[in-house]
This record gives C-alpha cells, structure tokens and sequence, in this order.
C-alpha cells in the first residue's frame, strides 16, 4: 500500500509545466505508478471528483484520467467546449473560481498554455495541464516512465526527438533535462524550439549532467540514440498547415533506414495519434522496436500516479 510518506511532497500542487516537479518529484511520480501498475493501489482518492475541462478532443487523456480517477475510487466529470466556452460564454477567471466550489482538481485541455495558466491562478484546487500548445507535461511522465520501464535509467541515455519543436517535445526536452538524460531534436527551419526554452533546458541539463543539442539533420540526431521519438507534424489547431508542414519536413519520416542509424536495441516512441506513412512508417510504429502502445498504456499510469499524489494523502 502506498504509505502516506509519498503524499507530502506534490500534494496540492498545480501541475502546468513539466517544471513543476524537480527530478526527485519526476522519480517519486514514476516510482509510484510502477507500483500501482503491479498492483500495489487503494482508493485513495474516494469521494474525490476532478473536472475535465477541454478544449480539444481526445482519446487517452480522456479516457485515462477518467479510468484513473475510478481505480482511485473518485470521480471524474467531463466538460466539452460546447458546456463551457472557455473565455467566450464565461471568463477564465470565472469558470476557475464556480469550479473549485464543486471539484477538487481541474485537469484542462486547452488551445493556448495562458489559459490553463489563468485557470491555475484563479482556481483554489489544484490545476493540471492535459494538454496546451505550450507543453504536454502528462505526455512526458508517461514517456518518462515508458523509457524507465524498458531501459532501467535515464541517466546515460539519449532521447532523440524528429520534427516539430511542439507541445511535447518541449516537455520531453525539459524532463529529460531534468532527469539527466540526453536530449537531441531535429527540426526542420522554421519548426524550432525556441532559444529561451532551449537555454532553460541547457541549464536545467548543465546541474544534471545530461546534454540539449538541436540539429535541422535527423540523421544527424537519431545516430547512436537510444530512443526515438516522433509526433504529428501538424498538431491539432494546424490543419491549415499541413500541406506546408509536409513540405517543410520532408525526409523527417522515421523509417527503417533512418532507425538502423539509433542503437540497435534502440526503442521507438510516438504519443499517438499517428499519421503512418507521413512522420512515421508503417514497418517502424509496427515493429519490434515499436514501444508506442506500451506508451499509450503507461499514460493510465502515470496519470494515477499524479492524482494519487497530488489529491491523495490525509484528508482525502
């Protein structure tokens, strides 16, 4: 059973950007989903609910903080963008203040990263981010456990990143930093994190020990890594991009060619939805390397882990 130890650290806390946890928060969150994931769980949170705020729609954050929420014994209520309308039908401000008098947690799915941080600032319950067009710090845990699950570490290990500089290569770039290990990202010009979040990153790897290096080469990046990753080159809200986005990334595909450059007991990651046969092929997302729905699966977990530890505890 979890002990009550494992509470006192997040509890309470909103989970916004990914630096929200040092990396003994990220150690502590991975350690105790592996636990719950070999069964060592307890309804924690019962008579908990927590409001799923979205802008977008969605399959795993849904369903997996739903799922969660009810292995935990508590509740989880859902709230579309029809229901809400985040800043047109009621300000930010105003949703954040109702919804803390009914829930006791907010986990939101938004267009723009200063929504969910308005409804941080305005809610007395603590907010996660599900998802913004600034980062995806729930998509990282569950990476993060993903990568320990198979590897046993972090440290000494490079993650390789092929596209789009977005959400989740952010979050993966700052977790990674944090937890020590390598970080490479090719992108295309014009598709590049930005210089402040990579000089964040750098310092964050400088205490770690770790390494950021951004390249425009995917040969480049993937050479010698341990694992590589990609994502969507156009992202929900980009649907007007995507004929330029496939130009501008054109020879980013991780195939079987660019896979025989990685360790050659290198794992694939890609956090789904998939555009096979545009970022990713076929052969690679269905091979054995291919740890995508082990991936997909672990955000159930990590997601537990997060809710257990920031809602559960004395008092819950």
């Amino acid at each position: 059973m979890l002990g009550e130890e494992r509470f006192q650290e997040l509890r309470g806390r909103d989970l916004i950007s990914i630096t929200d946890l040092s990396a003994q928060d990220i150690r502590r969150v991975v350690d105790t989903a592996l636990a719950m994931k070999n069964g060592d769980s307890s309804p924690v949170l019962k008579g908990r609910t927590l409001a799923l705020l979205f802008e977008k729609p969605s399959l795993r954050t849904r369903v997996s903080f739903d799922v969660a929420m009810a292995q935990l014994g508590g509740h989880a209520l859902y709230l579309s963008p029809a229901e809400v309308g985040l800043g047109e039908r009621e300000p930010v401000a105003d949703v954040a203040r109702a919804l803390s008098r009914y829930v006791d947690a907010i986990a939101a799915r938004t267009f723009k990263h200063e929504t969910v941080e308005e409804l941080a600032r305005w809610a007395d319950v603590p907010v996660m981010n599900a998802l913004s067009d600034g980062e995806h710090p729930c998509q990282a845990l569950a990476d993060l456990l993903t990568i320990y699950e198979k590897k046993g570490r972090w440290r000494g290990l490079v993650l390789s990143f092929v596209g789009d500089g977005n959400n989740v290569a952010r979050s993966l770039m700052l977790g990674s930093s944090l937890v020590g290990m390598d970080f490479r990202i090719a992108s295309a010009q014009g598709y590049r994190i930005s210089t402040a979040l990579v000089e964040k990153a750098e310092s964050l790897a400088s205490a770690s020990g770790a390494a950021v290096v951004c390249v425009e080469s995917p040969q480049e990046a993937v050479r010698g890594a341990d694992v590589v990753y990609t994502d969507v080159w156009a992202s929900m809200g980009q649907e007007e991009e995507r004929v330029e986005r496939r130009r501008a990334f054109d020879g980013y595909q991780v195939n079987a060619e660019l896979l025989a450059l990685a360790a050659p007991d290198a794992i694939v990651m890609h956090d789904l939805p998939a555009h096979r046969g545009e970022e990713i092929a076929d052969e690679v997302i269905e091979g054995s390397q291919s740890v995508v729905f082990d991936q997909a699966e672990n955000r159930l977990h990590a997601q537990k882990a997060v809710l257990a530890l920031i809602l559960g505890g004395e008092g819950a």
